[in-house]
């Protein structure tokens, strides 16, 4: 299984996002996260669903919404040079002396505190998966209360110039 960000372009109408998920469960496939808001084109959404398959069924999933009249374009970001994001908020325990090490946590990754009380922290972290998956590792340690996530956003990369 590898993970695949596909980049779907469609036509902004009610009912897309719906059928474009009904596609996947429908079939058994899983979506890990999907992020969807208004593209540069007027009418025009831009969907990021991040999906774990093999290339079999991705190929599958390509056909499929190819198939969907409002999909305009499908772009597998895997084999192609992009950059890839992700955003949270994470709530953690913050008492005592614990506030020090966990700003210094912060710094490292270079999170922004967003919210802070006597007892709690809100920390926004914004990374590729694997960056934001580490800083979840090591808050562990403080006391997650609550995270948020808002799954990836993609876009391939400019080309260099040579």
């Amino acid at each position: 299984m590898q993970r695949h960000v596909l980049s779907v372009l469609v036509e902004n109408e009610p009912g897309v996002l719906s059928r474009v998920a009904g596609l996947f469960s429908g079939r058994g496939f899983n979506i890990h996260s999907l992020n969807v808001a208004p593209a540069l084109e007027e009418g025009v959404s831009h969907m990021t669903i991040t999906t774990d398959c093999d290339s079999l069924i991705l190929e599958q999933i390509m056909k499929q919404l190819h198939k969907l009249v409002s999909v305009i374009k499908v772009v597998d970001y895997a084999d192609i040079p992009a950059v890839s994001r992700e955003m949270m908020f994470v709530k953690v325990q913050a008492e005592g002396l614990m506030r020090g090490e966990l700003l210094r946590t912060c710094e490292i990754f270079r999170c922004k505190v967003v919210d802070v009380s006597l007892s709690e922290m809100t920390i926004e972290a914004t990374g590729d998966h694997e960056k934001l998956e580490a800083i979840l590792n090591l808050l562990q340690r403080f006391g997650i209360k609550e995270i948020a996530r808002t799954g990836a956003v993609a876009m391939r990369r400019s080309m260099k110039m040579e």
